[in-house]
């Protein structure tokens, strides 16, 4: 790559760990008002389709319905949406925007043990280091000391990671069966159209149906905003990772903790205690360590369900 080059692919980089950042406020301000997780999580995928549809159409890229291209839009709906986004929002609801922005960051480092389970990675003592980096970084977070914690709820800090889980989850599910020929923004559609008709009857059923009477109020802008953001940015980060390689790309995770902290502090003028910063500090050095190798980095990085978050 020339300077011009690498320039502008670094600018886009931050442009899209600043979008992606901004999902984080966003999100707590859509649990502000009490709104339940199932019925955000619909609106969420009902808004991934209105802007994926045509996105795919003007693409030409048609979306299969045969039984294994439903079986993946299944697993990447329930594992990435469903599970990730119901334990992301119901720990938004307890937890500051910051946290769980640093929390994210933990989706690669659980990331390497689910891959060596599945046989797609190596044991390293580097990427072992990693792994304990991260787990340091938890626990930093957790620390009971009254003056350096952020005495932050233990339960909903779990819940929060539970999250990361499910990224990881689906991350390695994607690079060990593969997506059945379709690229990232087929998957991600497929998965928005099954996961609403999934998440319909659960949150009229749970009684956390929401329903988006004009004028929107705060909440439901901040949903709407959240969402379409995601997708926009998802899309950029494909063609980023087909213009400059996925080990350029993955590098947006760093950039997407980095920005969540710092919009947290900008919309919601949250304010964090010195104990976030060491832990932030010990998971970026986690997340550099557990790298993955470059055929494994967009899969075990940036998984697709997190688009549609």
């Amino acid at each position: 790559m020339t300077r011009r080059q690498i320039a502008f692919f670094t600018f886009m980089l931050a442009l899209l760990g600043a979008g992606w950042g901004l999902t984080q406020p966003l999100t707590k301000i859509a649990v502000s008002t009490g709104y339940g997780h199932f019925g955000l999580i619909f609106w969420q995928l009902v808004l991934g389709v209105v802007v994926l549809g045509p996105l795919c159409a003007f693409r030409r890229k048609p979306l299969p319905f045969t039984l294994r291209h439903l079986r993946l839009y299944l697993v990447i709906a329930i594992v990435g949406t469903l599970l990730a986004n119901s334990a992301s929002y119901m720990a938004a609801v307890h937890l500051p925007s910051g946290v769980l922005s640093l929390l994210l960051s933990m989706v690669p480092i659980f990331a390497f043990p689910i891959a060596l389970s599945l046989g797609l990675d190596r044991f390293s003592l580097r990427r072992f280091a990693g792994l304990l980096m991260g787990l340091l970084g938890v626990v930093i977070i957790l620390l009971p000391s009254v003056e350096f914690s952020m005495n932050l709820p233990v339960f909903w800090v779990g819940v929060a990671l539970l999250s990361g889980l499910c990224y990881a989850v689906e991350g390695n599910y994607v690079a060990r069966w593969g997506t059945e020929g379709l690229d990232a923004l087929q998957v991600l559609l497929g998965a928005s159209l099954v996961g609403a008709v999934l998440g319909l009857p659960l949150a009229l059923v749970s009684g956390q149906f929401i329903d988006p009477r004009l004028p929107l109020d705060t909440a439901q802008w901040a949903l709407v905003a959240s969402s379409v953001i995601h997708v926009l940015v998802y899309a950029g980060y494909v063609w980023l990772v087909g213009q400059a390689g996925p080990v350029f790309a993955v590098q947006v995770s760093y950039l997407v903790t980095a920005f969540g902290l710092i919009w947290a502090k900008l919309i919601l003028a949250e304010a964090y205690a010195p104990s976030l910063w060491l832990a932030l500090l010990a998971m970026f050095v986690g997340m550099y360590l557990v790298q993955p190798r470059p055929k494994a980095a967009l899969a075990g990085d940036t998984p697709i369900g997190d688009a549609a978050r």
